[in-house]
């Protein structure tokens, strides 16, 4: 996943796609994270202006959820699930390897990778399940994941 520089007219763009209501910040955000894959500070700065919200009430939205992230990502994206039925299932341990073997811990970014937790991705009768950039794998053991992790680049 590569980012896109900001662009303030192509930000505006999608605001005024969703009327410039405040009420529809969540799928704006949405929308800014397909595009820009990140939400920088300026796109915070705009929304407010826009949206006429406060920059504290759209940071808090940012912040809140899951799915936005305040920093690029790296060329890769790989999500762990932290959802129960994962973590019947070991997703805790795959956590601890995941981390050991790219050298980074959850919710952090390098030029190549990012590595995030992620709530739930509807594959709960094959947890522990992982999100390798948007492709769904279940049943992930460590082994499993190295094998993924290192083939990922080939699916695309």
């Amino acid at each position: 996943m590569t980012a896109i520089p900001y662009a303030k007219d192509v930000a505006s763009g999608i605001i005024s796609r969703h009327d410039a209501r405040p009420e529809m910040l969540v799928q704006i955000l949405h929308e800014f994270t397909e595009h820009f894959s990140w939400i920088p500070e300026d796109a915070i700065r705009q929304l407010a202006e826009e949206l006429n919200l406060s920059r504290a009430d759209v940071h808090g939205v940012v912040t809140f959820y899951h799915d936005f992230r305040t920093a690029p990502p790296g060329k890769q994206v790989i999500k762990i699930c932290q959802a129960e039925a994962c973590q019947a299932m070991g997703s805790a341990d795959l956590t601890a390897h995941a981390e050991a073997v790219l050298g980074m811990k959850m919710n952090e970014s390098s030029e190549d990778l990012t590595l995030e937790p992620i709530y739930c991705l509807g594959n709960c009768a094959c947890s522990p399940s992982i999100m390798v950039d948007g492709d769904v794998f279940g049943r992930v053991d460590p082994t499993r994941f190295d094998q993924i992790v290192a083939t990922a680049g080939e699916r695309e």
